[in-house]
This record gives C-alpha cells, structure tokens and sequence, in this order.
C-alpha cells in the first residue's frame, strides 16, 4: 500500500515513516508544506494521503485545503487527517466534498501504533475514520437537540462508536453484545432520528455524521 505523507515537523514525519514501513507500507513520499503535498499526490497518486491539517505557509488549514484541492484532481483520493486539536470546522470540510474517503485522527492517536495502522487500512480500503474526541464534540454541540434526547443511553453509546467508523461488528466487540443487538439499535437510531436505514457500514457512519454535524 503506497502513501505519502505531508508533516512540517520533522521528528513527527519520521516517526510516522518509521511506524508505516514496519507494518508494511510503501512510504513513496514524506514532504513539509502544502504546494509540495499537491504536487506529490498529482505524481504518485497514492493509496492513501496522511496529511497534517497546519502546513507552511500559513499554518492554518494548508495541509486540509491542499488535500482537498488534489481530490478535486484525483477523485476517491482517500485522506487522512491528523490534527493537534479539536477542530469540529476541519471535520465538516474534510467530508463536505463526499468524494472518498475520510479519516480525522487526533496526532496523540498515533503513539497506539496498532489503532493507528488499522485506522490508515480502513481509509485506504474506502471507509470513514473520526476521532472518538471529535464525536463527543459533534455530540455536546448538538446535546439539546430533542431527537439525540430521546435515545437511550445504550443508543448513544451505538450512536458514538458508530460515528468513530466502527462497523457493526466492531461496535459489538466493543460492547460485548451480538451483531443482531447492535443491528437492532441502530435501527432504532436512525428511527428517531429521521435517517434512511442501510445494510452498508460506511453509509450507516456517513449518514451519522451528516446529522451530527447539522
């Protein structure tokens, strides 16, 4: 799996070089600024971009808006994000395009190496990714909204890992209950909350967090 990689800090871009290749991925790339990220995903058109959201020159949202822009150019371009804080604005833009997939990490996630390779492999395979952080955030915003007050404390809780990306399987293990129970809450979710049910996973966290994010 190839993937190039844009950090301005050094010592974060090697490490991240380091973790990728001993768990068998092709670092094709490894850059520092946002004009560089573009030209290097025009050029290898990797499997997968890891992209800090605050690059040269400006610092603010370089690193996402150079992503973006290179999606424009290479449609299904999967991104991943890493983010030193909560940002819930970077969440929207991130997936406001809808054209691939998405994953939004806090940096901190990556010192738990085997959650963050599996996060990177699941963006790379066309699934969403968010931080559970960044969940509870997109919760407390929209905590008085009358419909997330009417689920039941085990629906949000099926509610909050569901948003994270988990399958239904995943949030089973997770709650140690069966696939046929998380199935029936969900269901149950996207009752109350006014959404179209899917069998599809990923479709399931998209409508999820298009809800949440108003």
């Amino acid at each position: 799996m190839r993937i190039v990689i844009a950090e301005d800090l050094a010592l974060l871009r090697e490490g991240l070089i380091r973790i990728l290749q001993a768990n068998g991925f092709e670092v094709v790339e490894a850059v520092d600024n946002g004009a560089a990220l573009i030209r290097s995903l025009m050029t290898h058109r990797p499997d997968v971009a890891i992209v800090d959201v605050r690059l040269p020159p400006t610092f603010t949202d370089e690193g996402l808006r150079s992503a973006i822009e290179a999606r424009r150019q290479i449609p299904g371009l999967p991104i991943m994000v890493l983010s030193q804080y909560v940002e819930q604005i970077y969440a929207r833009e991130l997936m406001s395009d809808r054209a691939g997939a998405v994953g939004y990490l806090l940096k901190d996630r990556v010192t738990d190496v085997d959650q963050f390779v599996a996060s990177v492999r699941q963006v790379a395979a066309g699934s969403t990714v968010m931080d559970p952080d960044v969940v509870s955030a997109l919760l407390t915003r929209r905590s008085a909204d009358p419909k997330l007050l009417g689920l039941s404390p085990r629906e949000h809780e099926v509610l909050a890992l569901m948003a994270q990306g988990r399958s239904n399987a995943a949030i089973a293990a997770r709650m140690f209950v069966t696939e046929k129970t998380v199935s029936k809450h969900s269901n149950s979710i996207f009752a109350k909350l006014g959404l179209k049910p899917s069998e599809d996973d990923n479709r399931r966290i998209l409508a999820v967090l298009a809800y949440l994010q108003g």
